[in-house]
């Protein structure tokens, strides 16, 4: 299935294709980008959900990931610099590490994770964002703008946040925290108007535990209550769900 609006959305049969159908879209962006332009710059989210779609992209022949400039949306603080669970650790050993990319630009808090920020948004801004791969969190969040915390015209555009719970809980219901108690509760996030300003964005959202949020991203009211509602003002966004995710939309 897919449809035009309020954005495009497309739904596959299981994860495996969502992943590869993903990835078939973002590699032809892409190309047909690098066909008109020197460079392009991107903007991953790391998370398990995104697993099919890097592992399927970093599979495609074809790309020039050499001309490729990489930043990453979100990072925790409080975790050590080795630690697995940071997330430019993860995109390393599932995507930055295995591909030859122009450059990769991690976000590194230090002991000041303010001008860690600062730092990072000067340097997004440099030249325009063309794509961004992303997802919606399990409380509808977009990178790590949770709905306390999140501001649809945010002024800034790298900041840090406080993380609610659900969001925290999502971390250990993703496998990547054995409790809640070892879950970091501040993190560096590029801001929603941020991921927004980018010329296209694909958004990847498996499983059953998305449904409701992915549902709310598509019906509710465009605000912060739900992040993910921002995706429908984007003039180019493509949804990726598999039949979990997708389950009851033709309800609404």
């Amino acid at each position: 299935m897919t449809t035009t609006l309020p954005l495009r959305v497309q739904v596959e049969a299981d994860r495996g294709a969502m992943g590869r159908a993903a990835a078939g879209a973002i590699a032809t962006a892409i190309q047909t980008r690098l066909a008109l332009q020197s460079q392009l710059r991107m903007v991953f989210a790391a998370a398990p959900s995104q697993l099919e779609t890097l592992t399927a992209l970093a599979a495609t022949p074809g790309v020039d990931w050499s001309r490729i400039t990489a930043f990453h949306m979100d990072e925790y603080l409080d975790v050590p610099e080795d630690s697995p669970q940071r997330f430019g650790n993860w995109l390393r050993a599932t995507l930055f590490d295995q591909l030859p990319f122009g450059a990769v630009h991690l976000i590194e808090p230090g002991e000041d994770p303010w001008r860690a920020a600062r730092r990072y948004a000067a340097e997004l801004a440099t030249a325009p964002i063309d794509l961004v791969c992303l997802g919606i969190g399990d409380n509808g969040h977009l990178a790590f703008n949770d709905p306390p915390v999140a501001d649809l015209n945010d002024p800034q555009e790298v900041k840090v946040v406080e993380l609610d719970d659900a969001c925290r809980r999502q971390q250990v219901n993703d496998g990547c925290f054995a409790t809640l108690a070892e879950v970091p509760t501040r993190a560096i996030t590029l801001t929603v108007p941020r991921l927004m300003a980018a010329e296209q964005l694909f958004c990847v959202a498996p499983g059953a535990r998305k449904r409701e949020s992915v549902r709310r991203a598509l019906t509710d009211p465009i605000s912060a209550a739900c992040p993910a509602t921002a995706l429908r003002t984007h003039p180019s966004c493509r949804l990726f769900l598999d039949q979990e995710s997708a389950a009851g939309l033709e309800d609404t």
